[in-house]
């Protein structure tokens, strides 16, 4: 996935070393409603920040994480830099190097910035997009197992109705990528 190569203006600051943990930290729960041209999800966005920031190969060790908690890992580059969503499949996105300014959940939604070491779980439909990306943004992309075959589908009102009714068929995922079975995910994404 082409990512966007514009610079920000200014170096981020580095991650304080205050943490020793091995585990990831909770992660920001973020939620965001359909706009009739973005489905979104009624599920919330995970947004795990530094959980892999010490490993020299972040991108090898989210591959790792991801598929021990039954996650296929499908790719490595960045992410697109127009809005689009996944109307078949949910997506965890691995931040293994440079930093972004992405927009999550539709061309009205919230921006987020994230940074090597960071990672977001996107439930089916959630919208997102490159707004501005370092050079050496590199992402990691992985989908629950039986979801490898996932779509693309850009934001319009045209697709809206027929994505929502296919995200509504979209398995939940066993196990977050990141914690697994007992994790944050399965219990953010449980079905009431």
């Amino acid at each position: 996935m082409p990512a966007s190569l514009t610079h920000f203006a200014t170096r981020p600051a580095r991650r304080p070393l205050i943490s020793t943990a091995v585990g990831p930290a909770e992660p920001e729960l973020l939620f965001f409603e359909g706009d009739g041209r973005t489905p979104n999800s009624c599920f919330p966005v995970l947004l795990y920040r530094g959980v892999l920031w010490r490993e020299a190969d972040r991108a090898a060790a989210f591959e790792r994480r991801f598929a021990a908690h039954r996650w296929a890992p499908l790719w490595r580059a960045g992410v697109f830099d127009y809005h689009h969503y996944h109307a078949s499949a949910h997506e965890a996105l691995g931040v293994a190097s440079g930093h972004a300014r992405l927009m999550l959940g539709g061309e009205a939604g919230r921006e987020i910035h994230v940074r090597a070491g960071d990672a977001l779980v996107l439930p089916a439909g959630t919208g997102h997009c490159c707004l501005e990306a370092s050079e050496d943004f590199l992402v990691v992309g992985a989908y629950p197992r039986g979801q490898e075959d996932y779509d693309i589908q850009r934001a319009g009102s045209d697709r809206y109705l027929a994505s929502v009714r296919r995200i509504a068929q979209v398995p939940t995922p066993v196990a977050d990528p990141l914690t697994g079975r007992d994790g944050v995910l399965t219990q953010a994404w449980r079905v009431a």
